[in-house]
């Protein structure tokens, strides 16, 4: 059972799972929250039912998360940051590994534990996939989408969105294919459907309308 001031870890998954979806500007309804979570829509109605009992969101339409939601979200979210900084950068984890075991860290680690990773990590900013650890010294760049960039232009990967992050085989193939923040690549190739084709780390790869419109990069 979780201890006086701490929830229950269904309830900070719900929150964490709003806080994301909105981070990436999709509309908070039941039917994101049911995909996210590959969880039935009835249970997700009945989550944010006792979600605003609990306080921690409100529903109009649109879901959104009260001050209480918006706070454990974010302690969760920079939890789940924090450790995939370690399992990746300490560990030598996979993208897609690390995020796997941080989705479990998140729930269980303290105070004192979430302290020392950011002290020997030294302070990142950033989750390996360059999505911002809250809490901080986090400065946006001022990024486009991949699919913004014009053909025979040069880009540096910034972001890979908590999205993708979630679409099963993505993670390993755009680690693979050197779409990683920090990478410089350019656009050799588009096609109307929206897939481009880059040049980045040495090699030629594809990316679909799905991933191009996801990825953030600058020019």
């Amino acid at each position: 059972m979780p201890t006086p001031g701490e929830h229950h870890p269904a309830f900070e998954e719900y929150c964490e799972c709003i806080f994301e979806l909105d981070e990436d500007d999709v509309a908070v309804i039941q039917a994101r929250i049911a995909d996210r979570l590959q969880v039935s829509r009835p249970a997700v109605s009945e989550m944010i039912r006792r979600l605003e009992t609990e306080g921690l969101v409100t529903t109009d339409g649109v879901i959104r998360l009260t001050s209480d939601g918006q706070a454990l979200a974010q302690k969760v979210v920079r939890r789940h940051r924090l450790a995939e900084r370690f399992l990746t950068d300490i560990l030598g984890l996979s993208w897609a590994q690390a995020h796997h075991e941080a989705g479990k860290w998140e729930h269980v680690m303290s105070n004192e534990v979430e302290g020392a990773l950011d002290r020997v990590l030294a302070y990142p900013t950033t989750c390996p996939h360059g999505n911002p650890i809250p809490g901080s010294q986090y400065d946006a760049p001022k990024s486009v989408t991949l699919s913004e960039i014009a053909v025979g232009a040069n880009f540096t990967v910034t972001r890979i969105t908590e999205e993708l992050e979630f679409t099963p085989g993505l993670l390993d193939y755009l680690e693979s294919a050197s779409i990683q923040p920090g990478r410089n690549g350019s656009v050799t190739a588009s096609s109307p459907d929206g897939t481009v084709t880059v040049e980045i780390g040495g090699q030629h790869v594809g990316v679909g309308s799905f991933a191009s419109s996801r990825i953030l990069v600058i020019a």
